[in-house]
């Protein structure tokens, strides 16, 4: 893939959605980031837009029209937004010759997810996709670690969550597409981000049904090594965490504690989209990486439509 680079300055960066994710985290990341400028929000209702634009001092688009302008205005787009939406409105950024800064999952269908990274391609713009535990200060240095010593026989990754719990308070229970989707498309990417950096791209999938939303992988990886992941957003609260383990030649390692937080991981992530912007040298979190995402997962979404 061949990309135009950026020109030097802060890297104008639109934000495409308005809701609580772009809230959170997007928009306080870019709006002090000193490497960029946020040069715009666009959401689907216009009320939401225009409080989040005003709450960081820049302009509200939303609308066909609306995006057409900041994609316009902008040199970047960063996307929070439902993973079916991201994917055709990324093809218009980068058709439109901004560099992506998307969030997992690209997509959930494999079409989608490579009609992005055939519109990034095509155009030529860098792409990175924002998988917290790759970019967060106490985790990503341990991925590469764990990368560099290698000689894993097995590894094992739970994310377990209480999303739609009774008595939830969590404003991400409310997403539609979460409810649809469940814990294989939401928090499957975060694993995936982890092993295969470490073990290798996926091989084979087993996935089956476990109680409530919680999906089971098994996977074999190009080292050689297996891995096993147990996926939930319905757990019981008490249950309720994330955990990553390798064991090989070099002994056991653990995922560390408290290396996933949000607003510091998505401001490395637009250094990384800057850095690949203005040297054209792809990031591994890639649009290519997104989309190798969404084919492990829509295997592993058929093996459970046929169980």
């Amino acid at each position: 893939m061949t990309t135009h680079t950026a020109s030097a300055g802060p890297l104008r960066i639109g934000l495409v959605g308005a809701g609580p994710w772009a809230r959170m985290t997007h928009a306080p990341a870019l709006a002090a980031h000193p490497g960029a400028v946020l040069s715009g929000v666009w959401g689907r209702r216009p009320e939401a837009a225009d409080g989040l634009a005003s709450a960081h001092g820049t302009e509200a688009y939303t609308g066909e029209a609306g995006l057409d302008a900041l994609l316009a205005t902008s040199d970047a787009v960063a996307f929070a937004v439902p993973p079916d939406v991201q994917a055709s409105l990324a093809v218009r950024a980068a058709d439109a010759g901004c560099h992506l800064l998307l969030d997992k999952p690209v997509a959930t269908t494999v079409a989608g997810a490579s009609a992005v990274a055939e519109a990034a391609g095509r155009a030529g713009v860098a792409s990175v996709v924002f998988c917290t535990l790759r970019f967060a200060g106490g985790t990503a240095g341990w991925i590469d670690e764990q990368a560099a010593a290698g000689g894993w026989f097995t590894a094992r990754a739970l994310w377990m969550g209480a999303l739609f719990a009774p008595g939830a308070r969590s404003e991400f229970a409310a997403s539609p597409w979460r409810r649809e989707k469940g814990a294989l498309w939401d928090v499957g990417p975060h694993a995936l981000s982890v092993l295969i950096p470490v073990l290798g791209d996926v091989t084979e999938v087993v996935a089956a049904h476990g109680p409530a939303d919680t999906t089971q992988l098994l996977l074999r990886h190009t080292s050689g090594a297996s891995s096993t992941v147990t996926l939930a957003l319905d757990g019981p609260p008490a249950a309720a965490g994330t955990e990553v383990e390798f064991r090989g030649e070099a002994g056991v390692s653990t995922l560390p504690g408290g290396g996933g937080e949000a607003l510091g991981a998505f401001r490395t992530a637009v250094d990384a989209l800057t850095a690949a912007a203005r040297t054209g040298v792809a990031h591994p979190c890639d649009v290519r990486f997104g989309l190798r995402l969404t084919e492990v997962l829509a295997e592993a979404e058929a093996q459970l439509g046929r169980a």
